[in-house]
């Protein structure tokens, strides 16, 4: 078992060396506006690493200046409202003073920070086109041990990866994925991933065995979410970039809550090759658990030695007769 199913003849290399290239395309349109690949993908190189955005919560219009802090700073008098406190929750630092908020039917804590504070953000769904973006997964292998190397795209001409989809049966070698398909492949809903946010994991399992011709060699890709699903704490993936501007002379910017599905692409592997070390070593394991490695030591030394004579003397007895 351990030598033909686990292959016990063989040196083996885990972990290869791997580089991974990225590439999103696809158009989508919110309520206000068309959004390219150019917006909705960060960070834009392509790495092994990758966020498409699929809502947004937009605060436009922020300038810096004195505003209500919001609910987090509800107050009835200036003595709830500490001067140039801060703390990681706040927008920004308290001027001390109790100001109308919410219409002036509640009052908050006033802030110096970009204003008017996040909180009346309007929200944009950019899920509608986003199943069909394709995605580009280019992966390269090499197991040094072995001096061999591989890649996940065999094109038969220049430009087949214009017109193909990746298929396990009859596109292996063309890794084009559209975004719907991921999502499915992990066992995901859609619509409830692009509102929240998660991580799906693509995982390119590369185990070859170098004793076979190169053909033998493929991935093998395997798709799961990554971040705890129905988490109560911090749930789905979101995080937050601002685009600035000058308005009349005004440093102004636009704050966005960007809601997305992070695309993180995992290589592992193994590689084997015969040989002679540890195929020795394996059948000597064998042989000794099997107890014939003293039988076979005795009957090499009792036949096919020089003084095969002087060992049977020691190694037997004369008892004489009565």
């Amino acid at each position: 078992y351990v030598f033909i199913v686990q292959k016990g003849y063989q040196e083996r290399e885990t972990g290869p060396e791997s580089s991974v290239i990225t590439k999103v395309k696809g158009v989508t349109q919110s309520s206000s506006k068309v959004w390219d690949v150019g917006e909705y993908v960060a960070p834009p190189e392509g790495g092994n690493t990758f966020s498409i955005l699929t809502r947004v919560e937009v605060s436009p219009a922020q300038a810096m200046g004195t505003c209500p802090e919001g609910p987090s700073a509800v107050c009835s008098s200036e003595q709830d409202c500490v001067p140039m406190a801060m703390d990681v929750s706040s927008h920004g630092e308290r001027t001390g003073r109790c100001v109308p908020w919410a219409g002036g039917t509640l009052r908050s804590c006033e802030v110096l920070a970009w204003c008017p504070a996040e909180g009346g953000s309007v929200s944009e769904s950019l899920a509608e086109m986003a199943t069909q973006f394709t995605v580009l997964i280019k992966n390269h292998i090499h197991f040094p041990r072995f001096g061999f190397s591989k890649g996940n795209i065999q094109a038969p001409e220049s430009d087949y990866l214009k017109s193909c989809t990746f298929n396990t049966t009859s596109a292996l070698y063309c890794p084009i994925f559209k975004l719907g398909f991921l999502v499915e492949q992990a066992g995901e809903d859609f619509a409830a991933l692009a509102e929240k946010g998660g991580v799906i994991g693509v995982i390119i399992s590369w185990n070859c065995d170098l004793d076979l011709p190169d053909a033998e060699c493929n991935p093998h890709y395997s798709f799961r979410r990554l971040d705890p699903k129905g988490a109560l704490a911090s749930p789905g993936y979101n995080y937050r970039f601002a685009k600035y501007y000058n308005w009349n002379g005004t440093r102004t910017r636009v704050l966005i809550k960007a809601y997305g599905i992070r695309v993180d692409v995992i290589v592992q592997g193994q590689a084997g090759k015969f040989s002679l070390i540890p195929t020795i070593i394996t059948l000597a394991t064998a042989l000794t658990s099997l107890g014939l490695g003293s039988f076979l030591c005795d009957w090499v030394l009792l036949c096919c030695m020089d003084k095969e004579q002087r060992y049977s003397s020691r190694k037997f007895e004369q008892v004489p007769p009565g």
